[in-house]
């Protein structure tokens, strides 16, 4: 069977064996594009979620922050930021009083040719568009600590603004349930005072920080707090099709709004299985979040909840930035050095690391920049074996990342399915962490 995988900007196409697959590829539920997306967000806008309209809540202000995602996200932006900026207008904003601010995280700012394709050239030549510094905490203000002792301290271009906007999207993601809503503050806009506790061991390896887990997560509820810490006026967040087209589309109050988001998403991206699979075949959903192999871990983790114990996930991804920041590169090689990962893959099969040689959780609760990864991929290692192929990282690389490099999608699925044995069933997840695989009645 041919299949594209999402990989890149252009895919990548690859020929399975149909008798080995449990099913037809996993993939999102149907759900039409809105018909006018223009009409819609123009509605949402007049007619929001748990809150006054826009326009009520603008007038009289003078200053307005706009938070929006890095070029990592596929948001709509150019359909979004011509509506908002319109409205604060109308609404006697100052086009001087806008500030539209890139929530980048810890990750490199998006500027020249890179901001006018996240923004559009209208609004990147029209309006003040800046990014985000997590590494400057003089950038930041600090608002408290929260009973969990996370420093909450977010960028000042929104705390001390008089209206406070966020924009995103929603989908599944790998430690806080779902995207969108209160991310694009912690940790979009956070300091790295805040992340490195916020994404230490202590939330990041709860069992209900995971794909799709709201209820009880604690990294949902501790970023949900610093965000009302925060405080935010509006959020408009929308939900994407396999062809990026916009499926829904919410406006309104951060909680309200961004629940009945997420509502609509979980139908959505739900995709079953009758069991546990010893393969799965899948992608890091292709351009802009395949370019790193930090950000590729999230495709690894959105498979893990139908790969059978000691089995092996087969991952495509394009890596054409490479590995990610120094800070992380520097963070792969201690761990390498020092064992200080809780499992390695040795020799095809999953062995412990000697006592207290473990994960930086055995002494600490708080992460370095970048090590929430680390600590994530630590629980894909724990599971399974990892196999990736890509045309931006040289085997030695990937190697340093604790996977086995691959030929071809095509090479390391024969090498599994000869190891496993005639028995042994693959599913395939091309569009990677857009999807929520499960296995049906578990």
């Amino acid at each position: 069977m041919k299949i594209t995988l999402d990989y890149g900007k252009t895919g990548l196409d690859v020929t399975l064996p149909e008798d080995r697959l449990i099913g037809p590829p996993l993939t999102i539920q149907p759900a039409a594009p809105l018909e006018d997306t223009n009409a819609a967000l123009e509605a949402a806008l007049k007619n929001p979620i748990g809150t006054k309209p826009l326009s009520e809540l603008a007038r009289g202000k003078k200053t307005a922050c706009i938070v929006i995602c890095d070029i990592t996200r596929p948001v709509p932006n150019k359909l979004i930021l011509p509506a908002l900026v319109k409205t604060l207008e109308a609404a006697g904003v100052p086009r001087a009083g806008i500030t539209i601010l890139i929530a980048t995280g810890l990750h490199r700012p998006n500027e020249g040719e890179e901001l006018v394709e996240l923004v559009g050239e209208e609004i990147a030549s029209t309006y003040r568009c800046e990014n985000h510094h997590g590494k400057v905490l003089e950038e930041h203000e600090y608002l408290g600590t929260t009973p969990n002792g996370v420093p909450a301290w977010i960028d000042k271009r929104y705390t001390q603004a008089e209206l406070k906007i966020t924009t995103g999207l929603i989908e599944p993601h790998l430690m806080a349930g779902y995207s969108g809503g209160r991310k694009l503050i912690c940790p979009g806009i956070a300091s790295i005072e805040t992340v490195k506790v916020w994404h230490g061991p202590r939330f990041l390896e709860h069992p209900l920080a995971d794909c799709g887990s709201v209820e009880g997560n604690p990294v949902h509820e501790e970023n949900t707090r610093i965000a009302l810490m925060a405080g935010c006026d509006f959020i408009v967040n929308v939900c994407i099709d396999g062809k990026r087209k916009v499926t829904g589309l919410w406006a309104g109050d951060m909680i309200k709004a961004w629940e009945a988001g997420v509502q609509f998403c979980r139908d959505v991206v739900k995709s079953g299985v009758p069991q546990l699979c010893d393969v799965v075949v899948t992608s890091c959903a292709g351009y802009p979040l395949d370019t790193t192999w930090y950000q590729a871990v999230k495709g690894l983790t959105g498979a893990l909840p139908i790969v059978k114990p000691g089995g092996t996930i087969i991952m495509a991804a394009s890596l054409t930035e490479g590995l990610g920041s120094p800070e992380f590169r520097a963070l792969l090689d201690d761990y390498q050095k020092n064992g200080r990962y809780n499992t390695l893959t040795v020799a095809g099969k999953a062995k412990s690391t000697e006592p207290g040689r473990g994960s930086r959780s055995l002494h600490s609760d708080i992460c370095e920049m970048d090590e929430w990864q680390l600590v994530m991929f630590q629980k894909i290692l724990g599971h399974c074996r990892v196999k990736v192929f890509s045309q931006g990282l040289s085997d030695a690389t990937l190697r340093l990342c604790n996977v086995e490099p691959a030929v071809s999608v095509e090479s390391a699925l024969a090498e599994s399915l000869a190891e496993y044995g005639p028995g042994a069933r693959v599913a395939v997840i091309p569009k990677g962490p857009y999807v929520l695989p499960y296995v049906v009645g578990a």
